[in-house]
């Protein structure tokens, strides 16, 4: 069994990241002797790279997936990739302006031919990256969200739902990207803190020197106020309700409106009215059947305005409009005022609410259903917190703007009929796979296709259908085998966009939810809490922490940090001691593989012998019930550090030390029973850390001589040790060990001198377990004797410590120079209380705290956090020393 001294894991990595995808360690395939379990990823824009974000997906993913392996499911993870619809447009078409080639100079096919290009040459990256990160997806179905299976999907789902009325054309507000140049869905609008003012401007009431002072942060929307709209129960303005306003700068008579919706606090409580530019405003024009203005196209220019406003944009026309408010008398007072500014998710330009004829789905049904399905529990949240901002948004969703005014995407699959000369005629539209070979209607046979694209989230929504073609044959084996899927571990920021969407698809097509389970986590932030950005420049690339660290030590720092539904803080030092961790698996496994020479039949007849055996067969299996019970509820960060403290602490720790003696000896049957005990515990441990940590555990069981690799292993048997007393008994043995060894620290006593002991006795009960294993003691805390009595006096100049049923001192006379060590003790003591009045000044310089980087700020309060530590450890070993 040979071993390199060194663990290599970049070679490690690479001979098993190809081992699993040459060898279909992860294909599966339909088994009715097997329970299924089956994850489908969440499929990453084409446009990316593995970023922290992924990194941590998948890992979860990978681990949910490799520890139901272990328990004999077929389990079945679905790689894929996901068009990305503006965002992909958008990186295409500046590729091209680079190029000088404008995309409408190309025209739609060519430049949809462009888009092919770019995807078939760099739109794998992201899947080779997961392949180095070693996740057990199933390579022979890789799928994307625009090939031809999931087209015909896309197309037989919408021609479905139009076809029962529930797909529609309408002119509606929608939220427009005037960069982009299309409409949005309300959860693509990200909000942002901006600052901005609030503009307090007079309206004349008709035939009065009277007016009403309304608050905007919009007033070049004002050419298409219709109306001014105040609460009906504030009293300033009851009497006037009804009235007639002249409309500033444009002289238009307008109406002062009653709402129940308006915020009496805000402002002046007086709110202008501008339906075609405002969601809310559009809304009270519907109560009370207000004229529709439009006055901003899709270009963000304006229109239907005064021939000096013609043309000019929105940023320009506000100047112009302030200007002249100004100017007239109409500008009562400009505030500074702080507010959420909608943004295109992609692009983050402003988005521009505009009347626009879109397609929309009706989704009352669909989302009865799916708050339905998760009060009823066919499906749950982990954790169950989400399960209520889930339910909210659905009792509160409009229906769905799913048309987009793009190239790249799913062409909607709606028909015209048009006359010779190319116009429409008055027949109905027709949804089709392709066009129609005649007119149902004039019987003509000219048609044109829609020209608008599917939102990229109504193809993503089908992801879990049509991965097992439900597009070709609804009773297909691999549909009724593999769906529902088993869980779906997903960032809480998709909830809305993506998970609601597939339940919402999944029971109007299936009648059953897409999966039972979801799973969610959170977002990987830095150490001090703070979202990762390249303009903060605190972004971690896992694919650095992977060259330099080990994909291991990537997954595993992860792992410990991902806890159900909390965001995590992350930093390279995280990495660096999972690296460390790695490097301990492998050290202490090669020195249990070193001793295994010429030692055969380990797998048989595992005896306990002593009370260490005992005790470590009863923590490991403690620890295998506790990582399980883990997994199985998604508590990943609970599984990874239960298996760190076991495997470094207790079984390396404390077991191998405790061990050495039987295994240097030359009573071969006491070695070969130890060892039998040693590699039960290292190979339980490392299959329950394979689905975390694949690359080191896969290669040491290899080095084991295991026939079957890891992955395709069966959960050994813990070898249950039911009696706790041992791990009682041995816990109390550990307190004494530490409180010597501490006290040799403290003292500065050398590792190899060996000293004596005195046990006073106060608990005789305790004195048995000590004195049954006191060779223990020795060994681990380097005694050359225990002495135990009652009732023993101090000695002068000896240390204190104190555990449970003892008092134990230890003689100091004649291993240290005492006087020399109190004046040692004494000097590091005032350079510790320095260092703590240098520190602590700093943080009380009001100046200091405000113009030093937040970073050195944490570093003062590390200093001086470090150096109170220090002085207690001085003061409490000047006291051992009397």
């Amino acid at each position: 069994m040979d071993m390199e001294k060194v663990y290599n894991f970049k070679t490690v990595e690479g001979k098993w990241s190809k081992y699993w995808v040459e060898n279909k360690t992860f294909s599966a395939k339909v088994d009715k002797n097997k329970k299924p379990f089956t994850i489908v990823i969440p499929p990453a824009n084409i446009t990316g790279s593995l970023h922290m974000g992924h990194a941590l997906n998948t890992t979860l993913q990978d681990i949910i997936i490799r520890f139901k392996k272990l328990q004999g499911y077929n389990t079945l993870w679905v790689p894929g990739t996901d068009h990305g619809g503006i965002a992909t447009q958008n990186v295409v078409e500046k590729l091209l302006k680079k190029e000088g080639i404008n995309k409408y100079e190309l025209g739609r096919e060519k430049f949809l031919e462009k888009m092919w290009q770019w995807k078939n040459k760099t739109g794998d990256t992201i899947l080779s990256q997961l392949k180095m990160m070693g996740c057990g997806l199933d390579w022979d179905r890789v799928a994307f969200t625009m090939d031809e299976s999931r087209s015909k999907a896309v197309k037989k789902a919408f021609i479905e739902l139009f076809n029962k009325g529930l797909i529609y054309r309408g002119k509606r507000l929608v939220n427009w990207c005037t960069r982009c140049g299309t409409a949005l869905s309300d959860i693509e609008v990200e909000y942002v803190d901006e600052k901005s003012s609030l503009w307090h401007i007079k309206y004349p009431l008709k035939d009065s020197n009277e007016y009403i002072v309304i608050a905007t942060t919009r007033p070049e929307t004002m050419f298409g106020d219709t109306a001014v709209a105040v609460n009906p129960e504030d009293d300033r303005y009851k009497k006037l309700l009804g009235k007639a306003l002249m409309l500033p700068l444009l002289n238009r008579e307008i109406k002062l409106i009653s709402d129940y919706t308006i915020d009496k606090s805000f402002g002046t409580g007086a709110l202008k009215v501008t339906p075609a530019s405002d969601a809310v405003d559009n809304e009270i024009a519907k109560r009370n059947n207000l004229e529709v203005i439009e006055i901003i196209d899709i270009n963000g220019k304006m229109i239907n305005v005064p021939e000096n406003y013609k043309g000019l944009t929105v940023k320009e026309a506000r100047e112009k409009v302030v200007k002249e408010l100004e100017i007239k008398g109409y500008l009562i007072k400009v505030q500074a005022y702080d507010h959420k500014v909608g943004k295109c998710y992609r692009c983050s330009t402003t988005i521009e609410p505009l009347m626009s004829e879109q397609w929309f789905l009706n989704v009352w049904q669909m989302s009865k259903r799916a708050i339905d399905a998760v009060n009823d529990g066919e499906t749950v949240f982990h954790p169950e917190s989400w399960k209520r901002p889930y339910t909210l948004w659905l009792e509160n969703l409009r229906d769905w703007c799913i048309s987009r005014q793009l190239w790249w995407g799913h062409r909607i699959p709606i028909y015209y009929c048009v006359d010779e000369k190319g116009n429409k005629t008055d027949c109905k539209s027709i949804a089709s796979f392709e066009a129609p070979k005649q007119c149902l209607c004039c019987k003509g046979s000219n048609f044109v296709q829609d020209e608008d694209v599917l939102d990229t989230w109504f193809s993503s929504a089908l992801w879990p259908v049509s991965i097992f073609g439900w597009q070709e044959d609804e009773h297909n084996k691999e549909l009724k085998y593999f769906y529902p899927t088993s869980v779906l571990a997903t960032g809480h920021e998709i909830i809305y966009l993506w998970v609601a969407r597939m339940v919402q698809f999944g029971l109007e097509f299936m009648k059953e939810v897409p999966y039972r389970d979801v799973f969610i986590h959170g977002i990987v932030r830095d150490k001090h809490g703070k979202k990762m950005s390249k303009s903060l420049g605190n972004v971690i690339d896992p694919r650095e922490i992977m060259d330099n660290f080990g994909t291991d030590a990537l997954r595993f720092a992860l792992a410990c940090a991902g806890a159900l539904g909390r965001d995590m803080q992350i930093s390279e030092e995280s990495f660096l001691s999972a690296r460390n961790f790695a490097n301990k698996i492998w050290n202490a496994s090669r020195f249990i593989i070193m001793n295994l020479e010429g030692i055969e039949n380990l797998d048989v007849d595992i005896t306990a012998i002593e009370l260490s055996d005992k005790w470590i067969l009863a923590e490991l299996y403690e620890m295998s019930l506790k990582v399980k019970k883990a997994y199985e509820s998604y508590n990943i960060d609970t599984a990874s550090r239960t298996l760190y403290d076991f495997f470094w602490v207790k079984y390396c720790d404390w077991y191998i030390e405790l061990s050495k003696i039987r295994m240097m000896s030359e009573d071969l049957q006491a070695k070969k029973q130890v060892l039998k005990i040693l590699v039960h515990a290292l190979k339980v441990t490392l299959q329950l850390l394979s689905p975390v940590m694949p690359f080191i555990t896969s290669e040491i069981w290899q080095i084991l001589g295991e026939k079957k690799i890891i992955a395709e292993s069966k959960f050994l048997n813990e070898l249950k040790e039911s009696d706790k007393s041992n791990i009682e008994k041995m816990k109390f043995l550990q307190d004494i060990i530490i409180a010597l060894r501490t006290i040799r620290s403290k003292m500065n006593i050398s590792p190899a001198q060996q000293i004596e002991a005195l046990f006073n006795v106060l608990d005789e009960s305790k004195e048995k377990v000590v004195k049954e294993n006191e060779s223990y003691v020795k060994q681990l805390a380097k005694l050359s004797s225990i002495t135990f009595t009652k009732n023993i006096v101090r000695p002068n100049n000896s240390a204190l410590a104190v555990v449970s049923g003892f008092e134990i001192f230890l003689p100091l006379e004649g291993l240290i120079d005492i006087e020399k060590e109190k004046t040692r003790l004494l000097k590091e003591l005032a350079l510790a209380k320095q260092e703590i009045e240098k520190t602590t000044a700093k943080l009380e310089d009001d100046n200091f705290i405000k113009r030093a980087p937040g970073s050195e700020v944490e570093k003062i309060k590390t200093r001086l956090n470090e150096a109170n530590i220090k002085l207690d450890k001085i003061n409490e070993s000047l006291r051992f020393l009397g």
